[in-house]
């Protein structure tokens, strides 16, 4: 119902609050601050280098040349509109939803989830990882958006230096917990400020708020939506799917709504209709007793659209073949730069890419800006550059330099990768 969560809102009257707005330092002042703290974190995200890249980072369809087809940035800004639709009616706080939303997917990996998985592999085998702080032997997008608000993204103060993000505690929770891959129903905060570091999979533990919890939600209620819609734009769809889509619908929900808006429209569903009523029925179905939920019929909707996603969009053979173009340039661009890294020890980067220029160029800032890479025969360029920031990596540490390989790889949008895939293999 409109407001019931009024009480349990993320606000100065929460008894969490210090918790949820702590940062691990304070933020500089210009001394004419009108924002809050989460929206000062909210443009914080919204100006970082991670949240642009998300304009060319798939959602589904990989490198998408169809402008209308939804990319991992228009996926986020679906999933603030949905989680600050639901914010607001409920009497959650929208400013600290927004800016959750707003850079849960900064740490995903260009081409999509078949890239995580990627680069997941990638770690697994070369056993990387093991003595980098914050570091685990596994990849997975959420903890990497943490990852990169707490490590990687920089903005520069008012003295023009870099200093990385410096995010609210509540923000930083929600961005690990936003997996809406795992189906549940009744979700409720967690009562206990955590070390966010010491969690080891997706999706196991909930968000610290409420707000986070309606995030993940609205993850899940976005891409439903979105990927059935371009899936149709691609044509992936024949007649033998749509009857599937109809009688999922009918079979769940009924086909004349059980007194709800039917959600059919022609031969599929219509899905910002669709949207509308997932956000609608988990509103009047939520309460802070029961947790935030669906209806048993919508519910068992999203359950068969899941399955159905899978069968007819994710594991489409399309996707498939790309997915194997894909996985040759993700390991391509490793093995390449880990053959530098003698190179690398010797601050010589710029001699082993000599080659590809858009490699060279933007791995040796990298390793400048995130490592103890030093320039032979040079003056120290963190300082020229004026990057305030810490020696994640080390150069002389191989699964330490295997980790910032990945990491690397990770924030690259899906067009610069087989941009510098291309130099690679060309000749």
């Amino acid at each position: 119902m409109k407001d019931s969560f009024k009480d349990v809102a993320c606000n100065e009257k929460n008894k969490s609050w210090e918790q949820c707005i702590a940062r691990s330092s304070s933020l500089y002042s210009r001394g004419n601050e009108i924002r809050s703290e989460f929206e000062r974190d909210y443009t914080r995200i919204l100006h970082c280098q991670a949240y642009r890249r998300l304009k060319h980072k798939t959602q589904v369809f990989f490198a998408p040349h169809n402008d209308h087809v939804c990319t991992r940035m228009e996926h986020v800004q679906h999933v603030a509109s949905v989680a600050s639709t639901i914010a607001k009616y409920l009497g959650l706080n929208d400013q600290l939803t927004q800016a959750i939303a707003l850079g849960h997917d900064i740490g995903h990996a260009p081409f999509g989830h078949h890239g995580e998985a990627c680069l997941n592999n990638l770690l697994q085998t070369d056993k990387a990882a093991s003595t980098i702080p914050n570091a685990p032997k596994k990849f997975w997008h959420e903890r990497n958006s943490l990852f990169f608000a707490d490590y990687i993204e920089t903005l520069p103060n008012p003295d023009g230096i870099e200093k990385l993000l410096d995010l609210t505690y509540a923000v930083r929770d929600g961005l690990i917990c936003h997996c809406g891959e795992i189906d549940q129903q009744g979700i409720k905060p967690r009562q206990e400020a955590i070390d966010l570091y010491s969690m080891k999979r997706p999706g196991l533990i909930q968000p610290y708020t409420w707000e986070g919890c309606v995030v993940k939600i609205a993850d899940k209620i976005a891409y439903l939506g979105r990927d059935l819609e371009d899936a149709r734009t691609y044509h992936i769809f024949d007649m033998g799917a749509y009857r599937q889509l109809r009688e999922i619908v009918a079979t769940t929900l009924g086909l004349e709504g059980k007194g709800k808006r039917a959600i059919r429209s022609g031969k599929a569903v219509n899905t910002t209709v669709l949207i509308n009523d997932l956000i609608v029925d988990l509103c009047e179905q939520s309460s802070p007793e029961k947790g935030l939920c669906f209806s048993p019929e919508y519910f068992s909707f999203i359950l068969e659209l899941k399955k159905f996603n899978f069968a007819h969009i994710y594991t489409h053979w399309r996707l498939t073949e790309f997915g194997k173009y894909a996985t040759n340039i993700i390991e391509t661009l490793f093995r390449t730069l880990m053959r530098s890294q003698p190179y690398a020890q010797n601050g010589r980067i710029a001699s082993a890419l000599r080659n590809y220029p858009q490699l060279a160029r933007t791995f040796e800032d990298w390793l400048i800006k995130y490592s103890d890479y030093r320039i032979q025969n040079q003056p120290d360029r963190k300082k020229i550059l004026k990057y305030d920031t810490k020696a994640v990596f080390s150069v002389n540490d191989n699964e330490s330099f295997q980790k910032c390989i990945i990491e690397y790889i990770s924030g690259m949008t899906d067009q610069f990768a087989i941009s510098v895939y291309e130099e690679i293999i060309s000749f």
